[in-house]
């Protein structure tokens, strides 16, 4: 019998614990453990961020970290609406010209082609092109038919196989970047079925035909009947090469989250979605090691935003989440708040009454601290990255009617005492702020009944007027930046009562338009930099949980806070947020964001 020293040339290695880098293949003996350790790949899906709208039967492009979703349905009129993935969240993109679902898609994120479909009452015809902003219409099908999972290709040479008009089509129909041909027909009629691969190497994988196991290998001219699927089933979503291929999800008709991989004549089942679910929306130029699926029917015309990233690594990942943080002494809303996870102030804010009370957070508990010099709530803060260089400013003093008790007071702490500083150079409550303690600006703010535009900028010891704000804006707590020259402001209030989606970008000098929020908010949290941002929370009209991550140029979707909330505290990174407080009611818990993370695992091998 060989041993592993005659296959790999190399003798186990006999550790006293395990190594704290692992790579792929690394074995070694545990002497504390007694056991054969080993890194080996495996396969598993995990959650990724939520599309931004419920649908099914839309189409896919892409791969996983540069992936679309187009059209679908919810169910009723089918969608314009595109949604682009950045590998963390869903962005939005530009509307096709024909709402349709149970559409044809292909190709990648900035080249992708759309045909077909139902555009309810009856089947499109429609070829639409994508450049990574806009849809062209362009050459229409030859056939009218929806349907069309089955497409596979890129945007300049596409094939469509199968469908439905008037009943189950054999038709194939290739395209050649501005116009379709018919081409050899299937074998036999069939609908809703997953393609994949290229023009001269493409699958098309368990539709309605029976039995729905079957699997066809296109090679450019003939169609050939290649190794059957383990489970049959129709509206499967399909990535990869006609060598190195994936399907996941169908209607069997139960719903179902199998997924297999095909290596060009085997098919292989593997882990399956954590969310049944047929008619998704896919990366379909993803592979066997790195796929995605977002939305897709859960039940009848039941659809879903749930979206799933498959890899096949030796690394465990860890999606994206907000968790539950300790419980502050005082609840609260309106609060400054400033640090990172691990070391943050919450300082003053409302209780009810206004309170001078702070609280530290160590990153599992909340400690009281030493009282700020005046009461207030609906304040400002700045302190980005440290708990001991923190400074407060504006806010009122009570909550009686018309806030008689806005203030432009300062404070300063140093990580044992807060000190009156400077005065701001205007008086406001729901004002905005970010920065650090010895270069921070002030904005907006409402010193009733005005919605101010005013903005101050702190050297760390006097208040200097800035550049206004283009319009007057309130509420707008989703500032967030490292210094006084590199902030953002995401969302706020501005008259009369309105919830704004603007984002604007401070160099320092000048307020620039960034890319606006996918939802207008007021009343949110923000926190990391100004190309690496979150925003959290807020309203209006419900309070929201939702979570936008930011790039310095477009907002995409993040995993939703555990509790709906606004006029919280907001701390932290991007992949390390803190969200406190808020209300209604008025709240005492917090929450902990953690962006993804990937890891080498180790397994314990058997010898039998």
């Amino acid at each position: 019998m060989a041993t592993y020293q005659d296959i790999k040339g190399l003798r186990v290695k006999y550790l006293s614990a395990d190594p704290s880098t692992l790579g792929g293949g690394d074995v070694w003996y545990n002497s504390t453990t007694g056991t054969l350790k080993g890194v080996v790949s495996f396969a598993a899906w995990s959650s990724g961020s939520s599309l931004t709208q419920k649908r099914y039967g839309g189409g896919g492009a892409g791969t996983q970290t540069s992936a679309l979703a187009f059209a679908g349905a919810n169910p009723g009129a089918p969608a314009v609406q595109t949604e682009e993935y950045n590998g963390s969240g869903w962005s939005t993109g530009g509307d096709l010209n024909t709402g349709r679902y149970l559409i044809g898609g292909s190709g990648t994120q900035t080249a992708a082609l759309a045909s077909g479909g139902d555009s309810l009452p009856g089947s499109s015809n429609a070829t639409e092109e994508y450049d990574g902003s806009t849809w062209t219409t362009t050459g229409a099908l030859n056939t009218t038919r929806k349907q069309c999972s089955g497409q596979f290709g890129i945007q300049t040479a596409a094939v469509l196989a199968g469908g439905y008009a008037d009943g189950d089509s054999a038709v194939v129909e290739e395209y050649d970047g501005s116009s379709w041909t018919s081409v050899t027909s299937l074998p036999a009629a069939q609908n809703n079925a997953a393609g994949f691969g290229i023009l001269t190497a493409g699958i098309y994988a368990t539709g309605t035909q029976s039995p729905n196991t079957a699997v066809l290998a296109y090679d450019g001219t003939n169609w050939t009947a290649v190794t059957s699927a383990n489970t049959g089933g129709s509206g499967r979503s399909g990535a990869g090469t006609s060598t190195a291929g994936i399907i996941m999800g169908a209607s069997t008709p139960s719903i179902s989250g199998k997924t297999e991989e095909y290596d060009g004549s085997t098919w292989t089942e593997t882990a399956d979605l954590g969310t049944s679910r047929y008619n998704a929306m896919g990366a379909n130029t993803g592979t066997t090691t790195a796929s995605l699926v977002g939305g897709g029917a859960t039940g009848s015309e039941v659809a879903t935003t749930a979206t799933e990233e498959f890899n096949k690594s030796i690394n465990t990942v860890t999606a994206a989440a907000w968790a539950a943080g300790g419980t502050m002494g005082t609840a609260r809303y309106g609060q400054g708040q400033f640090g990172p996870q691990t070391a943050a102030i919450r300082a003053a804010g409302s209780t009810g009454p206004a309170t001078v009370n702070s609280e530290s957070y160590d990153g599992s508990s909340w400690t009281e601290g030493p009282n700020v010099n005046t009461a207030r709530g609906l304040l400002a803060a700045a302190g980005n990255g440290t708990q001991t260089a923190g400074l407060i400013f504006g806010g009122t003093t009570s909550i009686a009617p018309h806030n008689p008790g806005i203030t432009n007071a300062s404070e300063e702490y140093n990580g044992s005492s807060w000190t009156s500083g400077n005065n701001l150079n205007y008086s406001a409550r729901n004002l905005g702020g970010l920065g650090t303690q010895t270069s921070a600006v002030a904005a907006g703010g409402l010193g009733p009944p005005t919605y101010l535009a005013t903005s101050d900028e702190y050297d760390g010891t006097n208040w200097t007027a800035g550049t206004s704000l283009p319009a007057g804006l309130q509420d707008n707590q989703g500032m967030t930046g490292a210094s006084q020259t590199t902030g953002l402001l995401a969302g706020g209030e501005g008259p009369p009562g309105a919830a704004y989606s603007a984002t604007l970008e401070y160099d320092g000098t000048n307020w620039t338009a960034g890319g606006s929020l996918l939802s207008a908010v007021y009343k949110n949290a923000g926190c990391g930099t100004q190309t690496a941002a979150l925003s959290f929370g807020g309203q209006p009209g419900p309070h929201t949980a939702q979570t936008e991550g930011y790039d310095g140029t477009v907002w995409s979707t993040r995993p939703s806070m555990a509790t709906a909330r606004s006029a919280l505290g907001g701390s932290g990174t991007q992949t390390a947020g803190l969200a406190a407080g808020g209300q209604p009611p008025i709240m005492a818990t917090t929450e902990e964001f953690t962006g993804e993370t990937s890891a080498a695992a180790a397994s314990t091998l058997t010898t039998s």
